[in-house]
């Protein structure tokens, strides 16, 4: 990759720089496990936190706090790491990731352990922008699926192994340790980074504007973004979404955007910079994966409900029809590139999200109720296409800049794909919330009539509403999945314009 490529400074890659990406990919590695096993392994730990600490009311801001505070800093994180490098950024997250986990083990009520999570998601910012443009700065095109596959299998495990190992230390330690355990993962991934990677020196332009960093965009893009955010995690739950706190938080929003495209304009290096929209190849990725971040939402979250509420499978069970997708998207993904080396980036995500159209579109044709194995087979095959459509995408789109722009590139792709993921939530909930409420004449959200399944208080009529809801879900993943495809089709080059390396 030239004289840009971390960890093999100096020359051509020997043994020891061999060695030393190898060492600087255990290192990510490490780093995205801490990013990637967060949520999973907190989620199972509810009950205990909050028989402990109190705050049932405010617990869902133990993830929406954390989403928020990433969501938000991979714009800014992005930009950073394209102006001062990826190491700084990278060491700062993380350790910033894990003092806020430090804080979150000592946390002494729900507010102190709320605000901790916000910490260790100003850090996880960091980690999730920056491993990604590390990935890519390490190999050069040709080899970059192996370490794309390897980053897909620290999120499989992770979202296989994290409950359970939620589960494990709240019910046989503390659930304090969920948080101590990141310390020594933290702690070896910045010791290898640390040590072994070494960025080139780069030359100071004439002019000195890569060292100026626009504070004031970074500050609106920061407010904007949470505000927005806020807006869209609380509305319908919190609050109505017709109500004044939500109708305030949407109009501030708004003007707090009109002001960062004001700041950003009149900015010398913006922290989203113009460029980022009118590339024909990245804003269309942007928009892909903002629809593949909201599609996501609907097996994700909606999903476990189906199968415990539907089908009547344990907990453990209905884990399992939703992780075998993670299972069969990074071997999707690996495989993907003897398909783009072939037919191109744009035409390999058009295949992968077009089967994942028919996929979703499936769901609803499943009988009532159904076996354990339909869904289970479902989810298979989406995570197959859903992995040919994601990777070729962040590959290509990365390998049409360089390095001083491929950590902004990939921080707007990342950033599209978690603002999605928020939408979704908020979007996919009132729709199930809406099919609940014309079933069952008004009555109660998913949320309440799933706790009336448990106790055994509902009517089998309360199975088909939610059945009918959960179908209305998938079909409207699978919209999402044909505005992907739409966008792909229109925007998107044919050949993105791959830079010479």
């Amino acid at each position: 990759m030239g004289s840009t490529t971390p960890a093999i400074r100096g020359g051509a890659v020997d043994g020891q720089g061999t060695r030393r990406r190898g060492a600087v990919v255990a290192a990510l590695m490490l780093a995205m496990a801490l990013a990637a096993l967060d949520s999973t392994v907190v989620s199972t730990a509810v009950p205990q936190i909050v028989g402990d600490l109190g705050g049932f009311s405010v617990f869902s801001w133990l993830f929406s706090g954390y989403l928020l505070a990433v969501t938000v800093t991979l714009p800014v994180y992005g930009k950073l790491s394209d102006t001062f490098g990826r190491k700084p950024v990278l060491v700062t997250g993380a350790a910033v990731f894990l003092a806020g986990s430090l804080l979150c083990a000592g946390a002494w009520n729900m507010a102190a352990l709320i605000a901790f999570r916000i910490v260790q998601g100003l850090g996880g910012g960091a980690l999730q922008g920056t491993v990604q443009t590390l990935a890519a700065d390490l190999y050069p095109l040709a080899q970059r699926p192996k370490i794309q596959s390897k980053l897909s299998t620290v999120w499989a495990v992770s979202a296989v192994a994290g409950p359970g190992l939620g589960g494990l230390l709240a019910a046989y330690a503390d659930w304090r340790w969920i948080f101590l355990i990141n310390l020594p993962i933290g702690a070896a991934a910045l010791w290898l980074i640390v040590r072994h990677l070494h960025e080139p020196a780069r030359e100071k332009p004439e002019n000195g504007l890569y060292a100026r960093v626009d504070w004031a965009g970074a500050l609106a893009v920061f407010a904007c973004g949470g505000v927005l955010l806020t807006a869209l995690v609380q509305g319908g739950v919190a609050w109505p979404w017709l109500s004044a706190p939500s109708l305030t938080l949407f109009g501030a929003g708004l003007a707090l955007a009109a002001m960062v495209v004001v700041v950003e304009r009149r900015a010398a290096q913006p922290i989203i910079p113009g460029w980022v929209w009118r590339r024909r190849t990245i804003a269309a990725v942007n928009l892909a994966l903002g629809a593949l971040g909201l599609l996501m939402v609907a097996p994700s979250v909606f999903l476990p409900t189906y199968a415990q509420s539907v089908l009547g499978l344990a907990p453990v069970a209905a884990g399992f029809v939703l992780s075998v997708w993670t299972l069969s998207w990074p071997v999707s993904a690996a495989l993907s590139q003897h398909v783009y080396r072939r037919i191109g980036f744009r035409d390999t995500a058009l295949l992968g999200i077009g089967l994942a159209t028919l996929i979703l579109c499936a769901f609803p044709l499943l009988p009532y109720p159904g076996s354990w194995w339909q869904p289970t087979l479902l989810m298979l095959l989406l995570g197959g296409a859903l992995g040919l459509f994601q990777l070729p995408l962040i590959v290509g789109v990365q390998s049409t800049v360089g390095w001083s722009e491929r950590g902004t590139t990939t921080a707007s792709v990342l950033f599209c794909r978690q603002t999605g993921q928020t939408l979704g939530a908020s979007l996919f909930g009132a729709v199930a919330n809406g099919v609940l409420a014309a079933r069952l004449g008004g009555a109660g959200d998913l949320d309440s009539v799933t706790r009336a399944l448990d106790a055994g208080t509902a009517p089998e009529a309360t199975r088909h509403a939610i059945a009918d809801a959960v179908h209305a879900v998938y079909l409207g993943a699978a919209a999402a999945a044909t505005l992907a495809f739409v966008v792909l089709l229109t925007v998107a080059p044919r050949r993105f314009p791959v830079r010479d390396e």
